[in-house]
């Protein structure tokens, strides 16, 4: 396992990459890359893509040219780990092996399947109308993808923030069903990307294929200066100034220049240079920025072989990772060699017995918080909020190391404290007798087994 922070990001295979997914992710996401700190996985999400396409000719000329983008953008195959999520035969497994864990309520919580399914209220449709078994559970095959390799960190929008919680939610259940005080899966925290650019299409309106509003990324030149000449500007002529700041082509033209040559094009902007310059302008910038990658591109879509050799090196250094990494899994849940059999029944014997565990989630704040269960659900202790995932874990971790308990009593509850701080309170119980019954059982569930 390696020390550095592992950052996994996945790109789903369906369309043509436009100058938006540029902007937003594939060029920060390069430059992220090169961290020397960070340990960087990217694959190519083609079996999410089945879930959203049925063209399998689609399918196979987006996974083509999304790998040509990436490659041909700069991403360094050498430093990063790049791969086709198919190619990685463990995924789906592991995918089986967390299915088998994910509690069916989770699922019924996740966003696009809830989505779907008030969509088809509103029509008056069955609510399952049209749902497949990939849609809804996709979030498990999303875990799949990140807890096969421990990522510590997924960059994520805001509205994708759940795919990460889902998936520390399925791997602590894997670990405390199978972990037997191992931690499998490390929990992963979301990288929330609060500055992706956003880029205007043509008309203005956010750049998206569904709008047909998109400027190629490596189309021809030809082609990236007929989309620009179509940029919507207002009736202004030339020697009339033009207010940049209500114009989308001088965002478009900000996205990508220095602040020097923003500040130069916002002046003659003002100075009332005319559209048709403007928009000449543009292409340049973009050309200059974009034409040896988009050569690259080429090269690259004419070699599919080339293209081929690449993943599968990828594939081979991700598989490196997964293939003993799913052995210890299949050992851990039964799936094991009846040549190589392991001694079980003491440990079985004590597992038989409910045992009390953590709950973690996230508030609507973005702080994280845990809840400790008794046996048979009782809520025993609620924490206070914390600022990440990972202090909120370590706290957990001090609850279980055997240390005296510091537990404070008021009234019909009580706190429980570390280093002077309150970390966690009681519900309210009913006397001091369920109360202290309550204390004793915290007690207890945070006592460490023993051999």
């Amino acid at each position: 396992m390696t020390n550095r922070t592992r950052i996994l990001t996945g790109i789903t295979t369906t369309g043509t990459p436009h100058l938006g997914n540029y902007a937003g992710a594939i060029r920060p996401a390069i430059l992220a890359s090169r961290d020397s700190q960070a340990d960087s996985f990217y694959f190519l999400a083609d079996y999410h893509a089945l879930i959203k396409c049925d063209d399998p000719l689609r399918i196979q000329r987006s996974r083509l040219e999304i790998a040509a983008t990436w490659l041909a953008g700069g991403l360094d195959v050498d430093r990063v780990t790049f791969y086709r999520q198919s190619d990685i035969p463990e995924i789906p497994e592991l995918t089986w092996l967390l299915t088998c864990v994910a509690a069916k309520g989770l699922l019924n919580r996740a966003h696009a399947y809830k989505a779907s399914v008030d969509k088809n209220l509103e029509t008056g449709e069955d609510p399952d109308a049209g749902i497949t078994m990939g849609l809804y559970s996709y979030p498990v095959l999303m875990a799949a993808d990140i807890l096969m390799f421990n990522a510590h960190k997924v960059p994520v929008g805001r509205d994708q923030i759940q795919h990460v919680e889902m998936a520390r939610d399925i791997g602590q259940r894997f670990n405390h069903l199978f972990g037997q005080g191992r931690e499998f899966f490390t929990m992963p925290e979301a990288l929330i990307e609060e500055s992706v650019a956003t880029l205007p299409g043509l008309d203005g309106r956010k750049m998206s294929k569904s709008y047909d509003n998109t400027i190629p990324l490596f189309s021809s030149a030809k082609e990236m200066k007929d989309a620009i000449s179509r940029i919507v500007t207002d009736s202004k002529a030339p020697g009339e100034a033009k207010d940049p700041d209500n114009s989308h082509l001088f965002t478009l033209f900000q996205a990508f220049a220095t602040p020097a040559q923003a500040d130069e094009f916002r002046g003659e902007l003002l100075g009332g240079l005319g559209w048709g310059e403007a928009k000449n302008r543009l292409f340049q910038l973009l050309d200059d920025e974009l034409g040896e990658a988009r050569e690259k591109y080429h090269q690259l879509i004419e070699r599919p072989a080339d293209l081929e050799d690449i993943l599968q090196i990828g594939a081979k250094k991700a598989r490196a990772v997964a293939t003993p990494f799913l052995n210890e899994l299949r050992e851990a849940v039964g799936l094991r060699s009846f040549v190589n059999q392991v001694q079980v029944a003491a440990t079985t014997k004590k597992k038989a017995a409910k045992a009390a565990r953590f709950v973690s989630f996230r508030e609507d704040d973005g702080s994280f918080r845990f809840r400790l269960l008794a046996a048979d659900g009782e809520q025993l202790l609620l924490s206070r909020n914390f600022a990440d995932g990972k202090t909120a874990g370590q706290v957990t971790k001090q609850l279980q190391s055997g240390e005296p308990l510091d537990v404070r009593t008021e009234e019909l509850s009580f706190s429980v404290w570390l280093a002077g701080e309150c970390v966690g309170d009681s519900p309210a119980f009913a006397d001091a007798a369920a109360r202290d019954a309550a204390i004793e059982a915290l007690r207890v569930a945070l006592t460490p087994a023993q051999d």
